[in-house]
């Protein structure tokens, strides 16, 4: 698969394309929003990582260019880590916000993710008896009341909604939330279950989460 690194920082860039060539990928990189924005529109990438802070045209110009012409998926990569921003960069097309600094790590396995699952826009608003969830501003309340999560705990009941009323196994979330292959003498799924259900059926009269027998677990409003 081929990816483009749209990134000024001389070091930054090159960092990124020495660790994803290294991970199996075609990586090709552009030092500045304008060309970036070409080689984008004249070659067929699979991945875009695309940097807010560029000279010629920012990344947000360069987005919104790109989602006039193009639908390949895109992660910003950006050291503005305002709310506002993040939103901006999803309201405009992208598929993923990660902010610097950040681990090599991470940034691989959202790469792998988002490449593994195609291009999902996460504008939609799930609902279900009193639970929202808002993945543009990641945000979950019940009856009005504001959930925290973590970032996996986030990930684990993103999945679970946009998945509601399917029986997912074990093996299915962690391959999903933590891109692994699921051991059965580990109980990292099981454990993430448990904290999330503390959060999101603990406080609340209805229980969303359920327990499937001997397959995993279901996000439904009856089980």
């Amino acid at each position: 698969m081929s990816i483009l690194v749209i990134e000024d920082d001389v070091k930054t860039g090159d960092y990124l394309k020495k660790g994803l060539s290294e991970s199996g990928y075609s990586v090709d990189l552009a030092r500045n929003g304008i060309d970036g924005l070409y080689m984008a529109l004249e070659h067929d990438y699979d991945l875009l990582l695309l940097d807010v802070m560029l000279p010629g045209k920012d990344g947000w110009q360069v987005m919104s260019d790109l989602r006039q012409k193009r639908d390949v998926p895109v992660i910003f990569l950006t050291a503005r880590d305002q709310v506002d921003d993040r939103i901006t960069g999803l309201r405009l097309g992208a598929d993923d916000y990660l902010v610097k600094p950040f681990s090599f790590t991470e940034l691989l396995l959202r790469v792998r993710t988002l490449l593994r699952r195609g291009v999902v826009r996460e504008s939609e608003v799930f609902h279900l008896a009193d639970l929202k969830l808002d993945p543009l501003r990641r945000k979950v309340t019940r009856k009005g009341v504001n959930i925290v999560l973590t970032n996996k705990e986030f990930m684990l009941l993103h999945l679970l909604v946009r998945r509601q009323g399917e029986a997912l196994s074990r093996a299915v979330i962690a391959s999903q939330v933590w891109d692994m292959n699921f051991d059965s003498d580990t109980n990292v799924v099981d454990v993430a279950i448990k904290r999330l259900r503390a959060k999101v059926d603990g406080p609340f009269e209805t229980k969303l989460i359920h327990t499937v027998r001997s397959i995993g677990y279901m996000f439904a409003e009856q089980p």
